[in-house]
């Protein structure tokens, strides 16, 4: 029994949080903005659950359908569904209770934040299987990741305003500039088993677009900063982040596995340097 939930936790990837605080970040962006700074208790505790239980489901149905190709990747032989140690079964059952304990932290919001949830649903059961039908799974992550923004602004406004389609853009290209980063790791492996990706796709190309996502998701932040009348706060936040996706750049100029990881796990700190920003930015304000 003791391997059973051992190997519960670890395909649910709680013993690697980087996943739960990437989708974290922009949810609490969305939440204090439409909350004007003082969102209600409530729905941060809604919300800050809901990330660690769609995290975990999300983890669980990418290595449902990962199941045949994970035994064959350096990184992802020994999740507990390529080795054996849990059944398909089982994990679904996994995923089955937590997407019903979101669903049960949904039901205490409203009716647009429900029906949005719905779409959240769809997204975290499917993103998973796009690896094998386009190059830009990431994409599809991206919006499965940041689904929580729309939601956070219906919760805490009753309506979903046009910042927050702006937050989920910018979310989108920040998930395709990380997980890119996370896919140059497995690149050799993913093209020998006939697995999709960004990394795949941009080639010897990787690094130039990346640094092109990043200058575009920096210069959307601003944008976003000025049309929302933010203080300097929010913009020495982004510059902070700045700073660390040249840095990123730099660590992953030779795309070595190790350093494309490392720059990979990096982006945690990308999305608390704007976090922090935007929190100064109200405490000041």
């Amino acid at each position: 029994m003791h391997v059973k939930w051992n190997a519960l936790w670890r395909l649910m990837r709680f013993d690697r949080p980087i996943g739960i605080l990437l989708l974290l970040w922009p949810t609490l962006w969305a939440l204090w903005i439409a909350g004007e700074g003082s969102p209600t208790a409530k729905n941060i505790l809604i919300f800050c659950t809901g990330v660690v239980l769609m995290r975990a489901a999300g983890c669980i149905m990418n290595d449902v359908a990962d199941r045949d190709f994970d035994p064959h990747v350096e990184r992802t032989r020994s999740r507990p569904l390529a080795s054996r140690e849990l059944s398909v079964r089982e994990a679904l059952l996994a995923f089955f209770t937590l997407m019903l304990l979101a669903f049960g932290l949904v039901l205490m919001t409203n009716l647009l934040t429900i029906k949005l949830a719905f779409a959240g649903a769809v997204l975290a059961s499917t993103y998973p299987f796009f690896k094998r039908w386009t190059h830009f799974p990431q994409v599809v992550l991206g919006v499965a990741f940041g689904w929580g923004i729309p939601m956070a602004f219906a919760a805490e406004t009753g309506q979903v305003a046009s910042a927050a389609w702006w937050i989920l853009l910018i979310n989108v290209i920040w998930s395709v500039i990380y997980d890119t980063l996370y896919a140059m790791v497995d690149r050799d492996d993913d093209i020998s088993i006939g697995l999709k990706s960004t990394a795949i796709l941009f080639g010897s190309h990787d690094l130039l677009i990346l640094r092109v996502l990043k200058i575009l998701m920096v210069a959307l932040l601003v944008w976003l900063g000025v049309q929302l009348q933010f203080t300097w706060p929010w913009f020495a936040g982004v510059a902070v982040a700045a700073v660390l996706f040249a840095r990123q750049q730099y660590q992953v100029r030779h795309r070595d596995r190790d350093a494309c990881f490392k720059a990979f796990l990096n982006n945690n700190r990308v999305g608390a340097a704007i976090w922090v920003g935007l929190l100064i930015h109200y405490a000041i304000g």
